[in-house]
Formats: structure tokens, sequence, C-alpha cells
């Protein structure tokens, strides 16, 4: 696990023992864990999927696993238009969101987890009909504001903003969305700074380095 400052150098890199990256995803926290999404499903063959909950006291490097599965999917065959690929997660009350990467219909559904460490089913509780395919997810309790990278021929990549979401509500969101003005690359993370600014960062290219946008 890499620590940025706000100026978004590195400042600590935490080692934790033990844990297997299969195709780690997104990150996220509530006061006392960091959840680190092992759930990338690139052609819906993984059996497989986690969350990794880990201590936020850096003194400690023991981690506990929250298990799943998608109930709905039957096949793990290879299928070239993914539906069960996710690549976002977010934290919202006593909850877990996954947000999936459906490549066939281009929309995200959304599935619950506890985070409580177990063997768990997802419970779908809604989709949002994106328009694209979902890269990362954050999520601002104080002002309930869901932010959301997406990309639809992985040429252009674009910042989704929901307003006013709540897991009580699970369809008919009014979407926002902007192009992100950075080329091409692959954007795979995003942090809310505020309504208006964001952190974004980019996977490793063939041909350059991560990136991180403000």
């Amino acid at each position: 696990l890499f620590y940025l400052n706000f100026k978004g150098e590195i400042i600590k890199t935490r080692i934790i023992d033990n844990i297997k990256n299969n195709d780690w995803e997104d990150i996220t926290m509530d006061d006392e864990y960091l959840y680190v999404a092992d759930m990338g499903n690139n052609y819906d063959t993984r059996k497989n999927l986690s969350i990794i909950k880990i201590s936020k006291n850096q003194n400690l490097d023991s981690f506990e696993l929250i298990n799943f599965s998608y109930p709905e999917q039957k096949s793990f065959n290879y299928r070239k238009l993914s539906i069960f690929d996710a690549e976002g997660l977010i934290s919202i009350d006593d909850y877990l969101l996954i947000f999936t990467k459906n490549r066939a219909k281009k929309i995200t559904d959304i599935y619950r987890l506890p985070k409580i460490p177990g063997n768990y089913n997802a419970i779908k509780i809604g989709s949002l009909n994106t328009e694209s395919i979902i890269t990362a997810a954050d999520f601002d309790k104080s002002s309930n504001l869901l932010a959301l990278t997406s990309t639809i021929s992985f040429n252009k990549y674009y910042l989704l903003i929901i307003d006013n979401f709540s897991i009580e509500k699970k369809n008919d969101y009014k979407i926002k969305m902007y192009e992100i003005p950075v080329g091409k690359t692959q954007i795979e993370g995003i942090k809310i700074i505020n309504s208006s600014t964001f952190w974004l960062t980019s996977e490793q290219e063939k041909n350059g380095n991560p990136k991180l946008f403000k």
C-alpha cells in the first residue's frame, strides 16, 4: 500500500505479508479500516473474488477477507463482453457497494456486501444507466456525492457525478457526465476532494508510467 501526501508524493510504503494480488482494482475506507477490492474479473472466469480488510493502524500487518460471489452468475466460461467484472468500490454506512463493469450493456450494477469477514453472495440492489463501463468509484458522506470514472472504447475517459446518492435509492439518478481532458490513458482510481475537484490515477501504460491527476 502506498501513502501519498496532498502534493501527490509517496511518503510511505506499507507491506502486508501473505496477500496475493489476483487483480486489485479499487480501495476505500471507513474510520477504522481500509478495504482493497480484489475483484477484477475481465472475462467472468474468476471464482475467488474478495475484499481485503486491513486496519488503518500502520503498526498492524494482519488482514481479513470478505469473500463473495454474484448469485446471478451461473457460468464461468470465458466471455469477452463480461458482465461480472468490477472496478469500483465505496464504503457507505455499514456496507460496501460494488459497481460492476458491464461491458455487454454499458451499465453498472450495484451490489452490497457487509463489512464483516466471511463468505457471501453479494446482493444486487440496483443499476445505473451509465452508458459506459465503470473503472473507479468514490463517495463523500458529508455531501452524499458519488463520483465514478468510466470509458466507452478505452480511447476517452469520463467523470460521472451523482448528487444525493443513497443506499436506499436504487435507480433513477440524474448522472452528469464530463469528458476527462487527459488524452488516451487508463483512468483507474478517483478520490473526491470537493464537489468540483478530484484526484485521478491511471494504470502503468506500456509506453509510460502511472500518472496522478488533479
